[in-house]
């Protein structure tokens, strides 16, 4: 039998598809493999080119199969899709994508998130999700409370009012089964609240102990919550070409529809981690009122404010924004204001 020099893995959650290729790419092995005989098999192989999706439990694969002394790389599923054999999808025809696209020059690839890394970005998975339930249960407050005729206006110190109104209403506005519905929303939204502040205060803890996280705070309007994310998600900077390339991966560019030697820009490409992305959009955006009492901080956005709207001028911001980090990332050292002329 031929050595094999690369393996596409398909992985599930029980079920793994091996594909196996020599130097001269011929298939030499196609072999489904239970969960517990996946380390197994690739410890008896000699080290190789392994690709596999970037997907569900693939940084957990790609740092255990590493660790046998195997070259992992990952892969965006959208480009494996390309790969894929006409004549329908299946776990063989994944995992022969895999090995294919694996050993393409012009493939992307993801790094392979360490442990340290991957449990600070579910620190802020969660901390996100938290969030979206409390503002669904407010929501549902809210709207209830309005069938009611009881309504407040928005923000915290809106919705602290309905609950006062709530709980001190007479029964003839809010009947009593209504009420016991209604505070049981509220239990809950004191509970999430609570959670979310548990983990915000973990996010800075860690904050606080990462040299990283502490420059890229440097930065004007970026936070421990924005600093603590780019570094969990960026990884090492320097795989990067520039300071474009990492804002493109965020998807802060525009989205080119070219054709013809005419360039047609349209809105940014969306593409990358939207978390991340919403978080500089949003840091950005909080610049505006700075800026306008304060110039000197950033003069080019000042002066963009004055010929473009203000939500396009905050994501340029935020484009700006990443291509700083990555600098600091990259090269290092701490964010230094511009010098005014």
């Amino acid at each position: 039998m031929e050595q094999l020099s690369t393996i596409g893995l398909d992985i599930a959650k029980n079920v793994f598809q091996v594909h196996g290729v020599d130097e001269g790419g011929n298939v030499v092995v196609e072999r489904r493999l239970r969960r517990a005989g996946v380390l197994d098999f690739f410890r008896r192989q000699p080290p190789c080119l392994v690709g596999l999706e970037a997907c569900a439990s693939a940084h957990y694969w790609g740092r255990e199969i590493a660790a046998l002394g195997h070259e992992v790389r990952l892969m965006p599923p959208t480009r494996v899709k390309a790969y894929v054999k006409w004549g329908g999808k299946n776990d063989r025809a994944d995992a022969a994508a895999c090995c294919e696209a694996v050993s393409r020059p012009s493939m992307r690839f993801v790094p392979i998130k360490t442990p340290t890394r991957q449990a600070v970005s579910l620190l802020h998975r969660s901390r996100r999700l938290l969030i979206e339930q409390r503002t669904r249960l407010v929501n549902a407050v809210r709207g209830h409370l309005a069938e009611f005729g009881i309504v407040a206006p928005k923000g915290t110190a809106g919705f602290a009012r309905l609950l006062g109104e709530t709980e001190t209403s007479p029964s003839g506005a809010l009947p009593a089964v209504a009420r016991d519905a209604l505070m049981a929303l509220v239990e809950q939204w004191r509970e999430t609240d609570r959670q979310i502040e548990i983990l915000s205060a973990r996010i800075l803890a860690w904050h606080k102990h990462d040299s990283d996280s502490c420059r890229l705070a440097t930065i004007p309007q970026v936070g421990p919550i924005v600093a603590s994310a780019l570094v969990a998600v960026a990884g090492d900077a320097r795989r990067f070409k520039n300071g474009r390339q990492f804002a493109a991966w965020l998807g802060l560019v525009p989205r080119q529809n070219s054709t013809g030697g005419k360039e047609r820009l349209g809105g940014i490409t969306k593409a990358g981690d939207c978390y991340v992305r919403q978080l500089l959009v949003v840091a950005a955006t909080g610049m505006i009122r700075r800026i306008r009492t304060n110039p000197a901080l950033f003069p080019w956005f000042a002066d963009l404010l004055n010929r473009k709207p203000p939500k396009q001028a905050a994501v340029a911001l935020a484009n700006k924004i990443a291509r700083i980090a990555w600098a600091l990332l990259a090269r290092g050292g701490t964010y230094k204001a511009p010098q005014t002329a």
